[in-house]
């Protein structure tokens, strides 16, 4: 049987992307089919829609890194079954009405959460995660810096940074992405476009961690603000892949500067983020220590629009689609 998802004409903008047809996919064992019910949208999507970032091998080339909806098929042993309502991390393929997932990466989707509210977690939350605490190890007290504040992944990461116990100042480019990065629990917001903001830190004694989607624009920047023993973690390139480093500055403050990507990841330490995601994560959400911080929620059939919103840098944390039936009177 086929399905409907989202293809694209040839790399380029929003406008090469389309609705056709194609079969389902067949899971490989150890693997979920999942009858997809939304589908986060992430820059790593955008990239990927532009040329510049290829699927790993193996991973479904169709757009889409995580989504939440009901198992359809199950190949092998799994704790999960048909009809059990589900989300998670994929490596491709969420933006189509059925999609494949390992069993050890999905989630069990909580009720009192929406399919899109399930959806807008895995990628955000599971990026923030795994940065911040298995790679930064950023410890209670410290200070950290979180650039994009009021994206998905940043608006994980400052919740998750308060949920650690750690001080953070997170950047973000209008007052109402401030007011916003201050209403998840920011101590302090900047305007890392403004210049003398990285001396200004500097001033009150530096950061312990930064982490960065923006790359070559901010490098120097993130150098200077850093403390000794400071770790600079670059998840993204948004602002150039190029940048000049003073070695002298990574000997004498001691420096460590890590780069991380999620979607390659192998599955095992996918399903070890999404343990953490469940037992640390939810329960915080449950209880009101976190939210779900989703901006918007488009039809599969405006995913043009959509991808035009998050390049236009609009939201205030997620986007996802639905892929729920339109019913109509």
């Amino acid at each position: 049987m086929s399905m409907q998802l989202v293809t694209q004409s040839a790399p380029g903008g929003a406008d090469t992307l389309e609705i056709a047809f194609a079969e389902k996919p067949q899971p490989a064992p150890g693997q979920l089919r999942v009858r997809v019910l939304a589908a986060g949208i992430n820059r790593a999507d955008i990239v990927q829609r532009e040329g510049h970032y290829p699927p790993p091998k193996g991973a479904s080339p169709v757009l889409g890194l995580e989504i939440a909806g009901i198992v359809d098929a199950v190949n092998g042993p799994s704790r999960f079954q048909e009809g059990d309502a589900v989300f998670g991390l994929v490596s491709g393929g969420g933006y189509a009405e059925y999609a494949l997932i390992d069993s050890s990466a999905a989630l069990p989707k909580p009720d009192l959460m929406s399919w899109a509210e399930a959806a807008s977690l895995p990628e955000a939350w599971m990026t923030a995660w795994f940065n911040l605490v298995e790679i930064a190890a950023l410890q209670p007290g410290e200070t950290v810096l979180i650039h994009a504040g009021a994206s998905g992944v940043g608006a994980a990461a400052i919740q998750l940074a308060s949920l650690l116990g750690a001080r953070v100042v997170a950047s973000a480019g209008s007052e109402e992405k401030r007011q916003f990065c201050r209403s998840l629990g920011a101590d302090e917001v900047i305007d890392s476009r403004q210049a003398g903001f990285a001396a200004n830190l500097k001033a009150q004694g530096g950061v312990d961690v930064v982490l960065d989607p923006v790359g070559a624009a901010l490098f120097d920047d993130n150098i200077a603000v850093l403390k000794p023993d400071g770790r600079l973690v670059v998840i993204g390139i948004m602002g150039g892949s190029s940048a000049t480093l003073n070695l002298g500055l990574l000997l004498v403050k001691r420096l460590r500067l890590l780069g991380s990507t999620l979607r390659s990841q192998p599955e095992a330490v996918k399903a070890r983020l999404a343990a953490a995601l469940g037992a640390e994560v939810l329960p915080a959400l449950a209880d009101g220590r976190a939210r779900v911080t989703l901006d918007s929620v488009y039809p599969l059939a405006a995913v043009a629009d959509a991808h035009r919103y998050v390049e236009d840098n609009r939201n205030l944390g997620k986007v996802v689609l639905s892929l729920l039936p339109v019913i109509t009177p």
